[in-house]
């Protein structure tokens, strides 16, 4: 919110305009992101999740998606996701992710604000879908998830194999191969079977996958 505002509904200055969400509070307590005037948008950044299945490293590309970077480096130092789970493991055969970032565990939760996406405007047709609506987010893509457009909190999804979306998901980096490595041997675990489907292609992972810690590298 502005300095010095008591509005709790009032965005950021800068041109990432976070904006809070009172009726979605935070699931674990994290200030707004800094919104300077200029948004860094140039370089790469390393974080490390560091999970009880192995690390996962990830690069953020601060040109892809500028606001984005921000604001997870921003999640990464208020340890916003230190001991969370994936809570979903997608399994389907043009959809294949996981996703993480919700300290509530339930796939509902946030940072208690939410922001503009930054969409890819380059991804190649997925040859699955003969409408030309969807792309193709490759393995290894680092992206976020959402509930409809400019609802960017704090969820995102690690793709372990090519998947077939409309671009209506911000990438902002990739997984580094040691980070693929550790989310195949999640995919390779599947789905956690229930009561009402035995075996499930969407859902929690049967390897319960918990992030320790965060930290960036440099």
């Amino acid at each position: 919110m502005r300095a010095g505002s008591a509005d709790p509904t009032e965005p950021t200055d800068g041109p990432c305009a976070y904006t809070p969400t009172p009726d979605e509070p935070a699931s674990r307590p994290v200030p707004l992101p800094p919104d300077p005037r200029r948004t860094p948008s140039r370089g790469t950044v390393e974080v490390l999740l560091q999970t009880n299945l192995g690390p996962i490293p990830l690069v953020l590309d601060r040109a892809e998606a500028p606001c984005t970077v921000q604001s997870f480096l921003h999640l990464v130092r208020h340890r916003f996701y230190h001991r969370t789970i994936c809570h979903r493991l997608t399994a389907y055969p043009t959809l294949k992710v996981l996703q993480c970032g919700d300290p509530s565990g339930t796939g509902s939760g946030g940072p208690g604000y939410r922001y503009k996406d930054e969409l890819p405007t380059d991804l190649p047709p997925a040859p699955t879908d003969p409408t030309g609506e969807r792309r193709v987010y490759a393995r290894g893509v680092l992206a976020m998830a959402n509930a409809g457009p400019d609802t960017n909190g704090s969820q995102f999804f690690l793709v372990y194999a090519d998947s077939a979306l409309r671009p209506n998901y911000t990438i902002f980096g990739a997984m580094e191969q040691a980070g693929l490595e550790t989310v195949d041997r999640v995919a390779a675990g599947g789905v956690a079977p229930t009561p009402e489907d035995p075996a499930p292609v969407d859902g929690a992972p049967a390897l319960t996958t918990t992030i320790k810690t965060a930290q960036i590298c440099r």
